[in-house]
């Protein structure tokens, strides 16, 4: 009610008070005319019972204004007493951010003899960070006590309560909650067929025993569901635990069976976070097929917010594929093509011989199945060795007439055409995004480690992590389609220089099946001696390579950062080949090198001789790649980037597995 309305009706109430004694008047007059005598009793009367009220009301009204002057009185005392004495701190400040006033509570949360004067900083740094982004609320800590901080701009104070109880109370809800598991033996079928029965129950029985061990001292349960695999569930609070130790049971089991022939591994998959046993038991199966795209051997802990961490992944993952997979995915792969109308190949942005030699080594493998193939080449600058490759393709008119750029492909793409990508299953690399997006029908062909971005929904996924190159893999996938049918030399040459150039010619992540696979291309008759010429470097890149490794900088244990001496744009083969170069000198266990892409980000090339897992490294930076061999691009300057790449290194020397990751 406004103050002219309230005015109003005490006005109001007082009219209807005084209308009794304004009759009880009106009446003696009228009554003067007919019996004096009466008409001044009643008048008198009247007029008694008037002061009467008058008096009365006077009285009351002033014991209300005693009273209320009492109890403001009160409700003052009330006030200065909550001000200094109740639970609440309460810190006022003035414009340069300097304590005015404080309360008896805030002097005891602080511990304060004397603060008039001094910064908020110096109480806590959340106060500056509170009031420079004008939150109204905050939460800190302060000892071992936990407290909600309420911020009023207006009077430029802060009220502290005490959320102690509280915190402790959602923590232990938090700590409660059910975490489902999924353990996986990675090679238990490799190892059974490769040893006796009786070291086959040694080891299952010493696996066994760890593993019962090992979740009886974490309060874990357990249930084997099969001979490979064990059902896990547990609590937020054991999560922790396993998480603080960074999943020892991976090294422990590694460790016990190392002496066998084919070491036992494992993968697990851990769910959690606020929501049903159903979708915890799809997101600890996610977890597992993550970790085992990334080549097994480590724990991959997903949350139901999309948080993912990843713990071991340090060994240089053994080869376990089978070439009965390969022949499945070879007949898979013929019968996807049949049903096209047409395919389109295409590989990563930037791609290197390892990218166009196995999309050369698809669209190879489509006509041999009787479809029309075409592979799609990024339209701008690429590096001087797929320069070189293509320069030699466009000297055979039928094999440059398959090669589309990304606008010319575009047009073909209709409900039975099949996109086949290879070296790369993050749509943010492919060298087409609109093509990706367009195509119904996708097939995977990588040879890394999964990470969490992931082309969504492919028809077929053939990702060895264990593979040394793309092309390696394809070149498996022609042999069972091939018959009496011929690469051309040029064909084969291009497979074979994406397997050279991704195993630095025969160096790193070479296997048994990698030697078989380059037989293979030279009894088709791949040129090495073209293959030199497409790697061979040009006097201007060897100068512009020593100019970046000039600026290099031994970090932390081994660790050589080259960051380039200016802005001016270098190619990501080039800055590959740096890092490779740098990797060379004594005493350098990983190599990382720093420069200007011509897209205009930042690229980090990063290389290891095994010692450094340079890719966990490079995916703390949001890239990615293998133990050895990994790179990222930011969009940073090459300063940023370099604190950056520093910042990541020591979280991984800090790190006790090598390995963990944050995405």
């Amino acid at each position: 009610m406004h103050s002219g309305e309230a005015l109003t009706s005490v006005k109001n109430q007082y009219a209807r008070h005084m209308i009794p004694y304004v009759i009880g008047f009106l009446v003696s007059l009228g009554l003067a005319f007919y019996n004096i005598v009466a008409a001044i009793t009643l008048f008198m009367g009247t007029l008694i019972f008037f002061i009467y009220q008058q008096v009365t009301m006077r009285r009351e009204r002033k014991n209300w204004e005693q009273y209320v002057l009492s109890l403001s009185h009160q409700i003052e005392e009330v006030g200065k007493e909550a001000l200094t004495t109740m639970p609440i701190g309460i810190l006022v400040f003035d414009q340069d951010r300097r304590i005015s006033w404080y309360n008896e509570q805030s002097r005891l949360i602080f511990e304060l003899d004397m603060a008039i004067g001094i910064p908020l900083d110096a109480l806590h740094s959340a106060f500056d960070e509170l009031i420079e982004e004008e939150e109204d609320e905050a939460t800190i800590e302060v000892g071992d006590r936990v407290y909600r901080v309420y911020y009023n701009q207006i009077h430029q104070t802060l009220y502290l309560f005490d959320m102690t109880e509280e915190a402790e109370m959602e923590q232990k809800y938090v700590q409660t909650q059910t975490v489902i598991g999924i353990l996986y033996l990675d090679n238990y079928d490799e190892m059974s067929t490769a040893v006796d029965e009786q070291v086959r129950s040694e080891v299952n029985r010493r696996v066994t025993v760890l593993l019962n061990q090992w979740a009886q001292r974490h309060h874990i349960y357990m249930r084997r569901t099969a001979a490979d695999r064990f059902f896990l569930v547990m609590n937020e609070r054991t999560l922790s635990e396993l998480e603080n130790n960074r999943f020892s049971i991976l090294d422990e089991v590694r460790d016990a069976t190392k002496e066998q022939r084919i070491p036992l591994t494992l993968s697990i998959g851990i769910g959690c976070g606020e929501t049903t046993l159903t979708e915890l038991g799809n997101l600890s199966q996610s977890s597992l097929d993550l970790g085992l795209g990334r080549g097994g051997d480590q724990a991959v802990v997903k949350r139901h917010n999309g948080k993912v961490r990843f713990f071991g992944g340090k060994t240089n993952p053994t080869e376990k594929r089978t070439r009965v997979r390969a022949r499945v995915i070879s007949n898979s792969m013929r019968d996807l093509i049949r049903e096209s109308s047409r395919v389109l190949v295409m590989g990563h942005k930037n791609p290197d011989m390892d990218s166009l030699g196995a999309s050369i080594g698809v669209m190879k493998l489509a006509e041999f199945v009787g479809r029309e193939a075409y592979v799609v080449i990024p339209s701008g600058e690429t590096s001087v060795g797929i320069q070189r490759l293509v320069h030699e393709v466009e000297n055979d008119d039928s094999l440059y007439s398959q090669f589309l750029t990304e606008y010319e492909a575009q047009p073909l793409i209709d409900e039975q055409t099949l996109l086949v990508v290879v070296d790369t299953h993050r749509p943010s690399l492919v060298i087409s995004k609109d093509i990706l997006d367009r195509s119904e029908q996708v097939v995977v062909i990588d040879h890394h480690r999964r990470g969490e971005e992931f082309i969504e929904d492919p028809v077929l996924v053939y990702m060895e992590p264990y593979a040394s190159s793309t092309s390696e893999l394809v070149t498996e996938l022609i042999e069972y389609q091939a018959g009496s049918r011929k690469l051309s030399i040029l064909e084969a040459t291009s497979l074979l220089a994406g397997i050279m150039v991704d195993t630095k010619g025969f160096t790193l992540r070479t296997g048994s099946r990698t030697f078989d696979a380059a037989s293979f291309l030279r009894i088709q008759g791949a040129d090495t001696v073209l293959v030199q010429h497409f790697m061979r470097q040009d006097l201007d890149a060897y100068i512009e390579q020593s100019q970046i490794l000039r600026n290099t900088e031994i970090y932390a244990d081994g660790m050589a950062i080259a960051v380039a001496p200016d802005d001016e744009a270098h190619h990501q083969v080039l800055i590959a080949q740096s890092a490779d170069q740098l990797l060379n000198m004594e005493g350098v266990k990983a190599s990382f090198v720093i420069a200007v892409l011509p897209d205009g980000r930042t690229g980090i090339s990063a290389r290891s001789l095994g010692d450094v897992n340079v890719q966990v490294i490079m995916e703390m930076l949001d890239g990615g790649g293998h133990l050895t061999n990994a790179a990222t691009q930011l969009e940073v300057s090459r300063e940023q980037a370099n604190v950056m790449l520093k910042e990541a290194i020591d979280h991984y020397v800090t790190d006790e597995t090598e390995g963990e990751e944050l995405e």
